[in-house]
C-alpha cells in the first residue's frame, strides 16, 4: 500500500507509527495510507522551520518573489498530474478541480508582488530633524490547518503569502484527501525554496493540538467546520497565538419576482451541487420572494437536477462526482431524513442514485426541498452535501431579516434586474460576502475573502491585503541625527512634532 509521507525540512519522512487510511470516493476503495503525525513529528517540523527561518527573513522580498514565479509555472506545466491527485480523493470532477487549482495560483500571482506589498510608510521631517517610517516584518514559524474540501486552493490561500513576507510554514492538510497538497508543497522546494521553510504534516487530532499548543508557532490559519474553528480560536488566542479561523456557512441566494428564473437556476445548480454541495460558499438555501417565484424557479430545476450527470470525477465531463467518505454521505442522509419528518417537501429525491460499475462508491443524486421553514434543521445547520432548500417570504425585507438572524454570515447572492433593490440588499445584509447575480461571490485574490459573524473567527480575512497583514507585525521607527554643532539639553515635556 502505497504510503503518503510528510515533507521536512526538504525531506520525505515516513510514518513511524500509525497511518491513515484514504478512500477513493467513487469506488470506497483504500487507495492509499497516509502518516499520522505525533507530537515528536510535529516537533521535529518546528525545529526545521525554526532553523530556516532566520536566513529567510533576511533574504530580500525580490529574491522570495523570483521564488513564487518559479512555483507558478511548475504548478501549471504539472496541472493535469494534480488535477487526477484532487478527483481520485476528493472525488470532484476534474474540470473542478482544474477550477480550484487555478483559483489557488491567482494567489501565488498575488504573492509574486510582496516587494510592493511590504513597503513600509516613510515622514521625512515627522518632528524637528526627526524622520519616521514603518516596515512589515515576518511572524517566524506560522501554521495552517487546511479541510478536505480544497485541498489545492485552501492552502495556496495561505502559505504562498506567509512564505513571501519572510515566514517558515507549516502546513497540516486534510488526511481524507492529502497526496495533492504534498505534491503542490514537492514542487515549492522543486522552485528554489530553502529546505524548511515549506514543512507539511499529517495526521489528525493529536496533530492539530500540537500545533496549536507550540510555543515556536507564532500564527495560526484554520478552515473547517464552526464547532471546530471556535475551539481552535480560543485555544490558540490563550496559548499568545495570533489565530484566524474560518468556520461554517449557511449561505442564501434570494430571488426576487423580477428575476431572470431561467438564468437564476443555472447559477443555483452549479453553486448548489458544484462539487457535490462541500463548498463553504455553496448556496443551500434558496430565498424566494413570493409563492409565484418560487414554483416558477422549482419547475425550472426539476428537469435540470434530474439531468445532472453524475460519476467518478476523474471522468470528463460530468457535473458531479461522489461525497468525499461514506461517513459523510451518511452524515447528509440523515439530514434529509430529518428533512422529511420535519414536513418540508423533497421534490427532487437523489437518494436512490446508482452510478453504473461504481455502486460501492459514495454517491448521491441531487436534492431539493420546499416548504423548508426557519425552525427546522436542515434549515439551521450546515449540510455541507447536494442539498438546496427552498423558504419562501413575502418580501425582500423579510428575506434580509430572515438571513441576518442566522448564526452564519459566510456569504449570499441577490437575483434581481432592481438597481435599487440591489443596492439595499448589498446595504443592509448582515454577510461578509455579497453577490449581485453573482451566486458564487468569491472574491478575487488581491481582495480578501471572510465571512461574518460565526462563520470567521479572527479580525482579518484570509488571503489578499489581510493576509499581508495577519503575517506580519509592523514596527515603527524614529531616527533622529543631531548636529555636531546642536546643544542638547533634557526635555521633561512629552515630545510632540510641534
Amino acid at each position: 500500500m502505497q504510503q503518503v509521507p510528510h515533507f521536512i525540512g526538504g525531506e520525505h519522512v515516513s510514518a513511524t507509527g500509525a497511518t491513515l487510511d484514504i478512500t477513493n470516493p467513487a469506488t470506497g476503495q483504500v487507495i492509499r495510507q497516509v502518516a499520522d503525525a505525533d507530537a515528536a513529528t510535529i516537533q521535529q517540523a518546528i525545529d526545521a522551520a525554526q532553523a530556516a527561518f532566520p536566513a529567510w527573513r533576511d533574504t530580500p522580498p525580490a529574491k522570495r518573489a523570483q521564488v513564487m514565479f518559479r512555483f507558478k509555472q511548475l504548478l501549471e506545466d504539472n496541472a493535469e498530474r494534480l488535477v487526477q491527485l484532487i478527483s481520485e480523493e476528493h472525488g470532484k470532477t476534474s474540470e473542478d478541480a482544474m477550477g480550484e487549482l487555478k483559483r489557488g495560483i491567482e494567489n501565488i500571482e498575488y504573492a509574486c508582488g510582496v516587494p510592493e506589498l511590504l513597503k513600509g510608510e516613510y515622514s521625512h521631517n515627522a518632528g524637528p530633524s526627526i524622520d519616521a517610517w514603518s516596515n512589515f516584518q515576518p511572524l517566524g514559524v506560522v501554521a495552517g490547518i487546511t479541510p478536505f474540501n480544497f485541498p489545492a486552493m485552501v492552502p495556496l490561500w495561505m502559505y504562498p503569502l506567509a512564505i513571501a513576507c519572510g515566514n517558515a510554514f507549516i502546513l497540516k492538510p486534510s488526511e481524507k484527501d492529502p497526496t495533492s497538497s504534498l505534491a503542490i508543497a514537492e514542487l515549492l522546494d522543486q522552485a528554489g525554496l530553502p529546505k524548511g521553510i515549506m514543512n507539511v504534516v499529517h495526521g489528525g487530532r493529536e496533530s492539530v493540538e500540537a500545533l496549536i499548543d507550540a510555543p515556536e508557532v507564532k500564527a495560526l490559519s484554520f478552515v473547517g467546520s464552526t464547532p471546530v474553528a471556535e475551539s481552535i480560536y480560543s485555544r490558540g488566542c490563550a496559548n499568545g497565538k495570533r489565530v484566524q479561523a474560518l468556520g461554517g456557512a449557511k449561505n442564501h441566494a434570494v430571488v426576487l419576482p423580477d428575476a431572470d428564473i431561467e438564468n437564476a437556476a443555472n447559477t443555483l445548480m452549479g453553486a448548489a451541487f458544484g462539487s457535490c454541495g462541500e463548498r463553504c460558499m455553496a448556496i443551500s438555501v434558496a430565498v424566494c420572494v413570493g409563492d409565484d417565484t418560487a414554483e416558477r424557479l422549482i419547475e425550472t430545476m426539476k428537469p435540470k437536477i434530474a439531468a445532472l450527470k453524475i460519476g467518478p470525477g476523474t471522468e470528463k465531463g460530468l457535473d458531479m462526482g461522489p461525497l468525499v467518505t461514506g461517513a459523510h454521505r451518511d452524515k447528509v442522509l440523515g439530514y434529509i431524513e430529518d428533512g422529511l419528518r420535519s414536513g418540508a417537501e423533497l421534490i427532487a429525491d437523489g437518494r436512490e442514485l446508482s452510478v453504473a460499475g461504481h455502486e460501492q462508491g459514495f454517491f448521491l443524486g441531487g436534492c431539493l426541498f420546499d416548504r423548508v421553514t426557519p425552525d427546522m434543521r436542515i434549515y439551521q445547520e450546515e449540510i455541507f452535501g447536494p442539498v438546496l432548500c427552498i423558504l419562501r417570504v413575502d418580501s425582500l425585507d423579510a428575506a434580509i431579516e430572515l438571513i441576518n438572524a442566522h448564526e452564519f454570515g459566510n456569504g449570499t447572492c441577490l437575483f434581481t434586474r432592481d438597481g435599487e433593490a440591489a443596492r439595499r440588499f448589498g446595504d443592509n445584509i448582515e454577510v461578509g460576502m455579497v453577490g449581485i447575480n453573482v451566486p458564487l461571490p468569491v472574491p478575487v485574490a488581491y481582495h480578501s475573502f471572510g465571512g461574518w459573524k460565526r462563520s470567521l473567527f479572527g479580525d482579518l480575512h484570509a488571503y489578499g491585503p489581510d493576509a499581508v497583514r495577519f503575517y506580519t507585525r509592523r514596527k515603527a521607527i524614529s531616527q533622529r541625527w543631531p548636529s555636531p554643532f546642536e546643544t542638547s539639553h533634557a526635555e521633561f515635556n512629552f515630545p510632540s512634532g510641534s
